[in-house]
This record gives C-alpha cells, sequence and structure tokens, in this order.
C-alpha cells in the first residue's frame, strides 16, 4: 500500500469515525451498545460483529500513526464502508432511540453528532 493511499483511508475513517476514543470506550460498554448489531449466522456470539469492530476501533485510534499494520488499514476501510451504507438507510422516524443509531455508534459514527 502507498503512501498516498494510507493517507486517503486515513481520512476517511477519520470523517466517518466522528465519536472520540473516550465517548466510543464509554458507549461500548452500555446495554444499548451491546445488544445491537448481528451476532453471526446462527444468533449465538456473545459479542455483536460492529460490538467487536467498536473494540477495534479504539486500538487503533490508540496507535501513532507510524504503527499502523496493513490489518488496521484493512479494518479502517472496512468502517468507511460500513458507516457510508448505513447511513444510506437512515429510517424515516424516531432515530435517536434506534438500533440503527446504537449500530453506527459501535463502529463509532453517532448521527446525531454535528
Amino acid at each position: 500500500m502507498v503512501k498516498d493511499e494510507r493517507a486517503e483511508i486515513r481520512k476517511a475513517f477519520g470523517e466517518a469515525v466522528n465519536m472520540t476514543q473516550a465517548a466510543l470506550s464509554q458507549w461500548l460498554e452500555t446495554d444499548e451498545s451491546k445488544r445491537v448489531g448481528w451476532k453471526g449466522k446462527d444468533g449465538k456470539a456473545t459479542e455483536s460483529v460492529g460490538h467487536r469492530s467498536g473494540r477495534r476501533i479504539v486500538a487503533i485510534r490508540e496507535k501513532h500513526q507510524a504503527e499502523l499494520e496493513p490489518e488496521d488499514y484493512a479494518h479502517m476501510r472496512k468502517v468507511v464502508g460500513f458507516v457510508r451504507r448505513h447511513l444510506a438507510q437512515r429510517p424515516s422516524r424516531n432515530i435517536e432511540s434506534s438500533n440503527w443509531r446504537y449500530s453506527l455508534m459501535n463502529w463509532g459514527h453517532d448521527p446525531l453528532k454535528r
């Protein structure tokens, strides 16, 4: 991966993830965060894909730019794609306490944040 491509991914990730590390970490501890999201084909996983992603986002943000691994960049791309797709599915009403918002927040994006 070339330097320009990494910079582009970091920029898109920074735009998609609008929650601070502290806010995301705090959110991930809530019952709402743990309740929402896809838990595998059989639904028996103890942690949703989004919740696991949120923990990974916190870990990525704790790293210095030079410490980022190719796997980190791959996850950053995944986050950007998820946030963009999910935002396009915005419900028409009651988003404040919706599973849609809570799922996005697990991925580091609060759609109510300006």
